[in-house]
Parts: C-alpha cells; sequence; structure tokens
C-alpha cells in the first residue's frame, strides 16, 4: 500500500469546478468513515488571501461539516501563482508537506500546458496527478498527451478522474455480473438481443456554452462516461478488482468495440428547441448565451456499437445522453432475447424480459413473464425490483478518497482514454461533414418524434 496523501493542491481554485463540485467532494469525504485530515492548498492567478480562501471552502463544506473538514478549513492556505511557468509551480510544491496530489482543476488546455511544463523538473516524490476529462480532443491528441504524462510521471501516479464512475457505482456492477450464476450465463449473445446504456438529464446549459458548445452530447458523455459504463457491462470477468486487472478488462473490451451503421447512419443527433421542464421556461439551445448557432451542436446523441468477441457479438450496443429531456435516466437496460418457441394456447404479453440497472437511484428492476389473473393461458409481465449499495461518499468524495489512498482503480487508464476516441472518431466526422441531419425535440420531451428508448 503506497503512504496516503498529506497535502490536496488544487490549481485553479478559484473556478466553478472547485466551489461547485470538488469542495463539496472533499467535505463528503471528510465527513465519512474513511476521513482523514488533509492539509489544502488553493492556487490560482487571482488575488485572494488566506482568510478569504478559508471562507469559500467553509461555504463549500457547510452542509456537511465535520471535525475533520473544520480542521482542513482552519489549515487552508492559498497561494497565487502562474501555473504555467514551472518555477511558480515548483516554488508551489516547495510548501506542502509529506505526498501530495496536484489536482487540475483547469481547462485541458491549460492542463497541457502545465504538464509540458513539467516534463523536465525533478518533480516530489510519490506525487499524484488527477486529471479532469476530456483527455484530448480525438485519439491522436490523447496519444500525445500520454506519450507527455510518461515523461512527467509512472501511469499508476496519474488519476484521469471520471466522477461518473463512482466504487459504488462499479462495485454494484461486477457484483451483479460476477457473483450471481442466474444473471453471468445470461449476459452474452445470443441471450441478449440489445444492451441500452441511457444518460437523459432534465438539465440544459446552465451557463456551459464556453465548454459544451465545442463538444456536443458524444464528446461530454457518450466518448467518455458511457464507453466506461458499456466496459464494465461487457467485459469479461476480471481476476480480482485490483486497480490493473479491473482496468486491463476494461481495455480489452473496448479494443473489440466500434460503431455501427444503422439505416445507413453510424448515429443519430438532435437538439433541444424552446420548451418547459417543471416550473421551468427553457429557450431554444441556439437561443441559449454564448451559443454559436453554426457550429451545429448536438445536445442528444445517440449511437449504435458492436463488440467483436465471442460473446457479444452481434449484440447492439445502444449508448444515448441527452440534455433538457423530460425525464431523467441513468440506466443500463438489457433486453433479453425472445424464447425460441411459445407453447400454442399461450397468449397476451410477448414482448421479451429485460433487466434495468439505474446508476443513480442504484436499483435493480427485472421483469419477467407470467400467467395472468383471472386466466392462466394468458400472459402478463410482473416486475422484480430491489435497491442496491448506495455511496456512503458522492462521486467527488469517492474519487478524493482514491486519491489520497492512492488506488488508481476508479482512474481511466491511458490506452483506455485512446480507445474512447478511437470508437466515437466515426461519429466526430459524420458531424463535422453534416452526413447526419441534426433533428430536433422540445426541451422537456422524450425526444424527437420516432426516437425511442426502452
Amino acid at each position: 500500500m503506497v503512504d496516503r496523501v498529506e497535502t490536496l493542491i488544487v490549481l485553479g481554485a478559484g473556478g466553478d469546478l472547485t466551489s461547485r463540485l470538488l469542495l463539496p467532494g472533499l467535505a463528503s469525504f471528510l465527513a465519512s468513515d474513511e476521513a482523514q485530515s488533509v492539509m489544502l492548498i488553493g492556487v490560482d492567478r487571482q488575488e485572494m488571501d488566506d482568510a478569504a480562501w478559508e471562507k469559500r471552502v467553509a461555504a463549500s463544506f457547510a452542509s456537511q461539516e465535520s471535525s475533520a473538514s473544520r480542521k482542513v478549513v482552519d489549515g487552508a492556505r492559498y497561494l497565487k501563482a502562474d501555473v504555467t511557468d514551472a518555477a511558480q509551480l515548483l516554488n508551489v510544491l516547495a510548501q506542502a508537506s509529506g505526498r501530495i496530489a496536484l489536482y487540475f482543476a483547469l481547462p485541458p488546455a491549460i492542463t497541457q500546458q502545465v504538464c509540458s511544463a513539467l516534463v523536465s523538473e525533478k518533480l516530489p516524490e510519490g506525487i499524484v496527478f488527477a486529471l479532469e476529462k476530456p483527455f484530448g480532443s480525438d485519439e491522436a491528441s490523447a496519444k500525445s498527451l500520454n506519450r507527455m504524462l510518461e515523461k512527467v510521471l509512472p501511469e499508476e501516479q496519474i488519476f484521469r478522474v471520471d466522477h461518473f464512475l463512482g466504487k459504488s457505482t462499479v462495485l454494484n456492477l461486477l457484483g451483479l455480473r460476477f457473483a450471481n450464476r442466474v444473471f453471468e450465463p445470461l449476459m452474452a449473445a445470443p441471450n441478449v438481443a440489445k444492451v441500452e446504456l441511457i444518460f437523459d438529464e432534465p438539465l440544459a446549459l446552465e451557463g456551459r456554452a464556453g465548454y459544451y458548445d465545442h463538444a456536443g452530447a458524444v464528446v461530454d458523455m457518450i466518448q467518455s462516461h458511457l464507453l466506461l459504463v458499456l466496459a464494465l457491462t461487457a467485459m469479461e470477468p476480471p481476476a480480482s478488482v485490483s486497480s490493473e486487472d479491473l482496468r486491463g478488462a476494461m481495455a480489452q473490451v473496448l479494443r473489440a468495440t466500434r460503431v455501427t451503421t444503422v439505416n445507413g447512419a453510424c448515429a443519430r443527433r438532435a437538439r433541444y428547441t424552446a420548451g418547459t421542464i417543471g416550473d421551468r421556461e427553457l429557450p431554444s439551445y441556439v437561443d441559449e448565451d454564448g451559443v454559436n448557432p453554426e457550429l451545429g451542436t448536438e445536445t442528444l446523441a445517440e449511437v449504435t456499437c458492436e463488440i467483436d468477441n465471442w460473446r457479444w457479438a452481434g449484440v447492439p450496443f445502444i449508448l444515448r445522453s441527452g440534455k433538457a429531456m423530460g425525464e431523467a435516466r441513468q440506466d443500463i437496460v438489457i433486453t433479453f432475447a425472445p424464447v425460441p418457441h411459445l407453447p400454442r394456447g399461450l397468449t397476451g404479453v410477448t414482448d421479451p424480459a429485460q433487466l434495468t440497472i439505474s446508476i443513480k437511484p442504484a436499483t435493480l428492476e427485472l421483469d419477467l413473464i407470467v400467467n395472468g389473473e383471472g386466466d392462466p393461458f394468458s400472459l402478463d409481465r410482473t416486475k422484480l425490483k430491489t435497491t442496491m449499495g448506495d455511496a456512503a461518499m458522492s462521486a467527488y468524495g469517492e474519487v478524493i478518497a482514491s486519491l489520497i489512498d492512492g488506488d488508481p482503480v476508479l482512474s481511466v487508464r491511458g490506452d483506455v482514454a485512446e480507445q474512447c476516441w478511437r470508437i466515437v472518431a466515426p461519429v466526430l466526422e459524420a458531424f463535422r461533414e453534416n452526413q447526419i441531419p441534426l433533428e430536433e425535440y422540445p426541451a422537456g420531451s422524450e425526444g424527437p418524434t420516432g426516437w425511442r428508448a426502452s
């Protein structure tokens, strides 16, 4: 076991990511049974003294205050620095004690500049880097970034953060698949007709045009989060849940994954128009502040993949993500193949059964075809439902815990990031060349007419 981190340094301490996600995540960790006090140093270009930084940290900790969090607030420090300047950054590192975690709460381009500045520098022993997605902008840039990072630190000291894959999510999927004989033998062709991975959210742009309008649904969600969930859903049983075994199994299945063409197209895309979600009136995406309509950015995308291996050959994996949708969904829906023969005389429901794994909230729902009430020859559908283990911490809390423990099991390995970009490359090219029509859907709806999720 590596030594635990004693100092957490946040680059980009004055930004939205830090106050909205990272600091509340740290508070969640500090309020848990795994809590360990750390020295917190915030770094940014703007002027701020220690007292102002402590006040900002305390405000982010307010809803999850604990004795450990109060200790962190009392010892928090702030340093002004240009983090792309190696000398200034080394001075920041010199202010830390013990093993250091350096969290890059920065835009990807700035993160790359910082890493480039450190290539020739001697860094403190055991330091770990935490990098936020996206990891590059395509396969070539991801490879270039990984080759540069190799010159800075060993792979096991680089944490590519994907908060969507919290430890509870990973363990729930592994437990369901590999600890149940009733499911694992069925999780393969020809027993499975299709697998759908759906992330629909009622949130719209929410002031993120600067990033999202140049990314879109494929880059923001499918290229990263949903392909990683696909890997956990479809991978072969790993020997253990160690970082190398687990991430190796994920890499193996992603290497076999490719985008398929459905009805002459490799994907579908759309963007929202004006509509209502709850009590909110939303404008059309093109009328949101900061949006350039000519970019043709999609807010809903659906990509179909196949996995070229023995287990999954011929089974479509449909990955869908959308903003400003009428219903929030984070589901894995496994539709089983129809039975090969239904005895004559049985009527009623004949659609095949489905297994729905909801990531948030963590639930499991299996529907079965059974004899209906009254007429035993008429089939009906019933549902078995249970809840799975809830996370003790928030998603970012689990990220912080793994970072401080030095356990990269929740980190995206470099080759996995490259494979994710390779897989979506045909889709992004088709979008750039306008080979796929950009459909529309009212905010608050289920999507364009004719689109249907299970």
